[in-house]
């Protein structure tokens, strides 16, 4: 019944239009992307009784934060598990399952409302859709590389440029549900999240329909594979083999120090804007608009510039300059320069959405492209760890200044220069890159 989703069944033909595969891949990413944007559910999931106002019964703050935490805990560690598996299953099964299990957290999470179950909701969206999000940003990447050989960097980031801009439709799209279904008995959240749950089934069925992986051996026309590149290898490092190798480890850091430090700034923007510059709640909210923006486009510049200057390259720029704009930020809030503290962390986020898309590419340069999206997998449990300490870092640094009677303006300060430090590290880790030592690689007929 379900043959149609063996990887046997997904091979395309030698003449297909490898330009059919971004779409796919932007058909999961689009969606699943929607995880940023969960925040725009955190208030009104606290007046599911009060409706307008949090009345005897609603859940605090604190309470309903911790579905986004979970979600990316479970992302990182379904991607770690299943990573081998989906080298074995192919794409389109991955896709369709990230799709059943994206979807029915919404759905469960519907439930969970209604009954005004918080552990449904932990369940649902975090846990079971967390897992949804694991397997459908791991899905295309392997099979994105390989349709793209001569250009890796940007393919990967063109479909992970998707997630990064799935709140920009995700956002909106339940402001707007939320208030079509809202009435006197109801703030509209419990057929928001069924309506969005039937919206990216169908989108992101559409999405693992499309999947084709290439027929063996196939190649571009007229594509010369580069030799004796630094750091660009043409054999392969098995799955298994990989943890055993430095580079491995080199890498988690460098993205889990990258992903710290950028999604602190991305969960914190519009309050540090507020406390550091007196600016409104709207122009907050602006702010973080304009930094999801910007987190989404430099998912596909710089890992599309990474193809011309090198990964090593990319990197050293996201750690060595990042670090100096991290530093930068106090000074810029002690000195009241509103706009240049704005464009500053602008620059931070096409960074931190730019170590995103490139890593999957870096991975190939070191592992070669035969287990990439397995070895993708666990690295991204560096995400699960940073997804949670960073948000977690700045908000009880910021509390724990304000109790001491620290300045609104200088709240953020010591945390700032933190990071900065953070991305030293990543930087010293990105310089300590080597080639993978012969014996990790594997036979060429393994």
């Amino acid at each position: 019944m379900f043959s149609f989703l063996a990887k046997r069944h997904t091979i395309a033909r030698a003449d297909y239009n490898r330009w059919l595969i971004p779409p796919a891949a932007l058909c999961i990413h689009l969606s699943i992307g929607q995880a940023y944007a969960w925040s725009v559910f955190n208030i009104p999931l606290t007046r599911l009784n009060g409706i307008t106002a949090s009345a005897d019964g609603d859940w605090s703050r604190e309470q309903v934060i911790w579905v986004f935490s979970l979600a990316i805990v479970c992302l990182g560690l379904s991607a770690a598990l299943a990573g081998k598996w989906l080298e074995t299953a192919g794409p389109r099964c991955a896709m369709f399952l990230s799709a059943i299990c994206f979807s029915t957290g919404f759905f469960v999470s519907a439930l969970g409302a209604h009954w005004h179950w918080i552990s449904l909701i932990y369940i649902g969206y975090g846990v079971i859709g967390g897992c949804g999000l694991g397997l459908g940003y791991i899905s295309p990447v392997s099979t994105l590389i390989r349709w793209f050989p001569d250009r890796p960097g940007m393919a990967t980031g063109m479909a992970i440029m998707g997630f990064g801009g799935g709140a920009m439709i995700g956002a909106p799209l339940a402001v707007w549900l939320m208030q079509h279904f809202s009435h006197s008995q109801s703030n509209g959240v419990v057929a928001t999240f069924v309506v969005m749950g039937t919206l990216y089934l169908f989108v992101m069925m559409c999405g693992a329909a499309l999947v084709r992986v290439p027929p063996p051996n196939w190649q571009p026309v007229g594509f010369v594979p580069k030799r004796n590149v630094t750091l660009v290898t043409s054999s392969n490092v098995h799955v298994d083999r990989v943890l055993r190798t430095p580079q491995f480890y080199l890498l988690w850091i460098m993205l889990c120090l990258n992903v710290t430090a950028g999604i602190g700034i991305l969960g914190k923007a519009s309050d540090m804007l507020q406390d550091m510059f007196g600016v409104s709640v709207a122009a907050g909210s602006a702010f973080v608009g304009l930094l999801s923006l910007t987190n989404m486009l430099g998912r596909f510049v710089w890992s599309s510039a990474s193809d011309y200057i090198g990964r090593r390259t990319t990197y050293t720029i996201f750690f060595g300059v990042g670090a100096l704009l991290y530093a930068l930020l106090p000074m810029l809030g002690r000195s009241g320069a509103q706009s240049m503290f704005i464009v500053t962390c602008a620059v931070i986020m096409t960074m931190y959405g730019g170590g995103f898309a490139t890593i999957p590419a870096y991975l190939r340069d070191l592992f070669g492209t035969l287990h990439v999206g397995a070895i993708h997998g666990r690295l991204l449990t560096a995400w699960s760890i940073a997804g949670v300490a960073g948000p977690v870092l700045l908000t009880r640094w910021a509390e724990h200044q304000k109790q001491a009677g620290v300045a609104r303006t200088e709240t953020y300060n010591g945390v700032l220069t933190m990071m900065a430090g953070l991305l030293v590290v990543g930087l010293v880790a990105n310089w300590c890159l080597r080639p993978v030592a012969e014996q990790h690689h594997q036979a060429p007929n393994a």
